[in-house]
C-alpha cells in the first residue's frame, strides 16, 4: 500500500515537473509593481536584488519568508501580505519566464 502511495505520488510529480504552477498573464499584469523596485533588466540597483530569471520555486519561497516575518522588509512585508497564493504563483510564472541577464 505505502509502496502504490509512492508510486503513485512520484509520477504525480514528474508529470508536472518543468510545467509552472500560476498564470503568466497574470503575472505580468502584476508585475509593475514588482518592477517599479525591481530591475526589469535584472540589473541589481540600490541593493535591490535581481528578481527576472528566477527560478519559481525559489521566489515563491521568497515571498513566503516575507509574508511569514522570517524575512525582514517593511515593504516587501507588506507587499507579500497583499498578495494571494494565485497572484504569488502568477508572478512567479511571469518573472521566471523572463531570460536572466548575463553576469557583467
Amino acid at each position: 500500500m505505502i509502496l502504490a502511495s509512492l508510486s503513485a505520488a512520484l509520477v504525480t510529480v514528474l508529470a508536472f515537473a518543468g510545467t509552472t504552477r500560476g498564470d503568466r498573464e497574470l503575472g505580468f499584469y502584476l508585475s509593475s509593481t514588482c518592477l517599479a523596485c525591481h530591475q526589469l533588466s535584472g540589473r541589481v540597483s540600490g541593493g535591490i536584488p535581481a528578481i527576472v530569471g528566477w527560478p519559481e520555486d525559489q521566489f515563491i519561497a521568497a515571498i513566503r519568508s516575507y509574508k511569514d516575518g522570517t524575512r525582514e522588509n517593511e515593504t516587501m512585508r507588506a507587499i507579500a501580505h497583499a498578495l494571494s497564493q494565485e497572484e504569488i504563483e502568477a508572478l512567479a510564472a511571469f518573472l521566471g519566464s523572463l531570460p536572466r541577464p548575463e553576469a557583467p
